[in-house]
């Protein structure tokens, strides 16, 4: 036998039980992790189909919209925004793409392997996109073809003014591609109202799912953009002519991929609590944990990188203390209280903590958890912050 190839079989995984406060992915729900150990069905078989309907109403529910191509792509969010891109982007187009953070600056790549011509709005990390900067752009770029944002900019905790951004384009006669993935279901994502025309989210945030698959809608506009494309769309995976020979209506439904079948059970019944709990009634949960984190932060001294009026109440950017090794303090949080916070990306490596409070994790017990932790790892280190974090927090909570 080679030496190389060992001899016995390795013992099962089992994962270790961690509590998710980082940037994603946040808990899973029980009833979610119970949904998708159901049994297997085929992904054509009616049952299943029937389930596809009601998970396709379900998603307009959360997306706030009546769009008829409104389903869940097989992949996570990354996918979910491919989708949107290479189904609307043709070679030579210009797309007006604001950057504030790391997923602007994916959306530019995405553009350009698509053949478009990225025309950037950039704004300061920590800020919101600003709105008078992308009203230049459109009209020193009347011909562009759609213009992307991040509503919520996931790597610093950002939101940014979705209704005023997608108006400014309906009126230059452009689409939008809008990124949802960290807002959907933890603060107003109101797709029809803002008159967006291709939304895309993830599983893994505030629907308190498994990652793997991006919910995704597009608007008749954008619908009609895609069938009157002068070429084909480059992925065949991603190709929604295709994709809705599956997804689509009534009658018969064409093969076009093995569907993550169990992943599917997870979102409809992370969409069906979702639907029991309320939209507004979330909004609030997730609007009133992040008032209570706020406030045990600061209570120990800690400050927040965003301006409150543009501040995530489901993702929070704290700055680290100068001196503070901010690692140690994310392995001390992971070892000693099996708690994951997230580290700082790109111009904010070093520099913040991102505390998630997404879907399951966002709770009052988890607020708790955290800041008790964060206060005493802070304190054990030598960091001079003060004390009573959780104390402020229960003022809020109770």
């Amino acid at each position: 036998m080679t030496e190389s190839i060992p001899n016995t079989a390795p013992a099962s995984f089992v994962p270790p039980r961690r509590v998710l406060m980082g940037p994603g992915p946040s808990d899973v729900h029980p009833r979610v992790h119970a949904a998708m150990a159901r049994p297997t069905i085929g992904h054509l078989d009616p049952a299943f189909v029937a389930m596809m309907e009601e998970t396709k109403d379900l998603l307009r529910y959360a997306f706030q919209t009546a769009n008829t191509l409104t389903i869940p792509v097989s992949g996570p969010g990354s996918a979910g925004m491919e989708v949107c891109f290479v189904n609307l982007i043709e070679p030579g187009d210009t797309v007006i793409v604001c950057r504030n953070g790391v997923f602007g600056g994916r959306m530019k790549e995405v553009v350009e392997r698509c053949g478009g011509v990225a025309v950037m709005v950039d704004d300061a990390w920590g800020t919101a996109v600003d709105t008078g900067k992308v009203a230049d752009a459109l009209k020193a770029h009347p011909g562009a073809k759609a213009l992307a944002f991040v509503h919520a900019e996931t790597s610093t905790g950002v939101q940014s003014d979705a209704e005023t951004l997608c108006r400014l384009a309906r009126e230059a006669g452009c689409l939008t591609i809008v990124d949802t993935v960290t807002s959907l279901a933890g603060t107003p994502v109101l797709v029809d109202q803002w008159g967006a025309d291709a939304v895309y989210a993830g599983t893994q945030k505030c629907l308190s799912c498994a990652p793997g698959l991006s919910p995704v809608t597009f608007s008749d506009r954008a619908l009609d953009a895609i069938k009157n494309r002068s070429s084909r769309v480059q992925s065949w995976f991603m190709d929604l002519n295709l994709v809705m020979g599956y997804w689509g209506g009534d009658g018969a439904r064409a093969y076009h991929h093995t569907a993550p079948v169990n992943a599917l059970y997870g979102l409809h019944e992370a969409l069906v609590m979702l639907r029991e709990e309320g939209l507004e009634a979330a909004w609030a949960r997730h609007r009133t944990n992040y008032m209570a984190l706020r406030a045990g932060l600061e209570a120990m001294g800690l400050e927040l990188l965003v301006d409150e009026p543009h501040r995530l109440p489901q993702l929070n950017a704290v700055r680290i203390p100068e001196g503070v090794d901010e690692a140690a303090v994310r392995r001390r949080l992971l070892s000693d209280y099996d708690l994951e916070i997230g580290a700082g990306l790109g111009d904010l490596a070093g520099k913040v903590w991102r505390i998630g409070l997404m879907g399951h994790s966002s709770s009052a017990t988890h607020v708790i958890l955290c800041l008790t932790a964060l206060e005493g790892t802070l304190r054990d280190l030598g960091v001079p912050i003060r004390a009573g974090a959780a104390a402020a927090a229960q003022k809020v909570l109770f």
